[in-house]
């Protein structure tokens, strides 16, 4: 008979300790250390197999994995081409940005055999949730259930192509006494959904919740055990919504896609230069256009910046969709390297769009939308940007730099601006476009606002 003993685990990092803590001695925060009973059996969903034997590396044939399409060319994109048969995908993000939304929209437009179970919602519910977003999967099944054990004989006996779970922390094992949504019920019921995955070749897609840092609840321990994780970002207040992924064993961890949130569900973005891009009628100060790359795919996005005079004193710097900390630096660069006093007046950079971008090259379009700001003068319209700012202000060189002047020559832009190191090893067959190169961040203004 297993042994069992209560111990308490840090919801946070999963440390133990045999009696309760204010704060946790492995991470440092308070208040995460919940109850649990620890049983000493081992997993009661491990399967008798017979043990594997080594192979020569040169003995072993390399096999093509077998994919399943989702009908949606974005998600199909960032899982590397589709479902593979026997994996796990976990799904990210935070309330309401759409990831249930994504999952139901799948199973909706699929005509495979697919079940779909919530232990957040009712079955009437997610039928609401589905007359809205249309579609007419005579196929799928609906299933409202916690229990790992229950699911699991639903499972064998219909014999789904893909399954859903929304969300993983809301299952529980019956085998474990520790409520819903702790470490310990959250990995065995991750592993018990992962050996069915596996020993019937079956997709399985996860919905995770996120702590308040962002990341997916369960101290990394739902993103070692599955295949992939996938991120749903965006803000609630904006259309846009960006799936991106962070770990991937069947394709590219560099991928995104691009989705517009509308009242009848998602919409793909194949083309979102076009979206990001605003339409202004008549030039304006403070605004530039950068070729930026995410993932594997080049799009460009507008940079908006405003420069006022401190009024209360003491200057704001404020960002919405770029890194403050290194706006703070850009703005330094140009004080000490350009001449440009910026310290006492306000700053603010936004991002149109809603949509969070981490490209360094987006560097000289955010120090020419400010200096534009700054002495009211507007940059032409068929302008565009790409490269990284150093602190000696030179324009260091970028990735990718062929597919970002495509980009902006297929958008109609007339002139790019782009590092002069990028000159070596760079084939630039395109006629439609003037290539400027520049070396250092006062070249740039002396070509803007001589």
């Amino acid at each position: 008979m297993a042994k069992s003993k209560t111990i308490y685990v840090c919801q946070n990092c999963g440390a133990k300790a045999p009696k309760w803590l204010g704060k946790c001695n492995s991470c440092g925060e308070w208040n995460t250390f919940v109850e649990e009973i620890e049983t000493s059996s081992k997993s009661t969903f491990t399967n008798k197999k017979q043990a594997t034997k080594p192979e020569f590396i040169s003995e072993i044939e390399i096999r093509n994995e077998q994919r399943i399409s989702t009908n949606i060319k974005e998600f199909d994109r960032v899982l590397g081409g589709g479902l593979v048969l026997g994996s796990v995908v976990l799904i990210g993000g935070e309330p309401g940005i759409g990831k249930s939304t994504l999952l139901l929209q799948a199973a909706l437009i699929s005509n495979r055999n697919i079940i779909y179970i919530s232990g957040e919602e009712s079955n009437s519910q997610i039928k609401l949730r589905a007359n809205r977003l249309g579609g007419d999967n005579k196929k799928l099944l609906l299933l409202s259930e916690t229990s790992l054990e229950n699911i699991l004989i639903h499972l064998n006996n219909k014999k789904p192509e893909i399954v859903i779970i929304d969300s993983i922390q809301t299952l529980h094992t019956n085998k474990l006494d520790s409520s819903p949504g702790t470490i310990s019920q959250i990995r065995e019921t991750t592993v018990g959904l992962l050996e069915y995955a596996k020993s019937n070749s079956v997709p399985i897609l996860l919905v995770g919740h996120i702590n308040k840092e962002g990341n997916i609840a369960g101290p990394k321990v739902l993103e070692h055990i599955v295949d992939t994780v996938l991120q749903f970002e965006g803000d609630r207040n904006h259309i846009y919504r960006i799936l991106r992924a962070s770990k991937n064993r069947f394709g590219s961890a560099s991928e995104l896609g691009i989705f517009e949130m509308l009242s009848n569900g998602l919409r793909e973005v194949e083309n979102p230069s076009e979206l990001l891009l605003s339409n202004h009628e008549n030039e304006v100060s403070g605004v530039s256009v950068s070729s930026s790359i995410e993932g594997l795919r080049a799009f460009l996005i507008e940079v908006q910046a405003l420069v006022s005079t401190a009024v209360y004193g003491t200057p704001q710097r404020s960002t919405t969709g770029f890194d403050a900390r290194r706006l703070n630096m850009l703005l330094a660069v140009l004080e000490k390297r350009a001449g440009f006093k910026l310290g006492t007046k306000d700053v603010f950079i936004n991002i149109a769009g809603g949509i969070k971008v981490n490209d360094p090259a987006i560097d000289l379009s955010i120090i020419v939308s400010v200096l534009s700001s700054d002495i009211d003068i507007a940059i032409k319209k068929t302008d565009c940007f790409a490269g990284e700012v150093g602190l000696t202000g030179e324009i260091r060189p970028v990735s990718r730099l062929e597919q970002r002047i495509k980009e902006a020559e297929k958008l109609g832009f007339k002139r790019i601006f782009v590092p002069s190191n990028n000159k070596k090893g760079t084939k630039f067959l395109t006629n439609k476009i003037e290539i400027i190169f520049v070396s250092k961040v006062d070249e740039v203004f002396k070509s803007l606002f001589a």
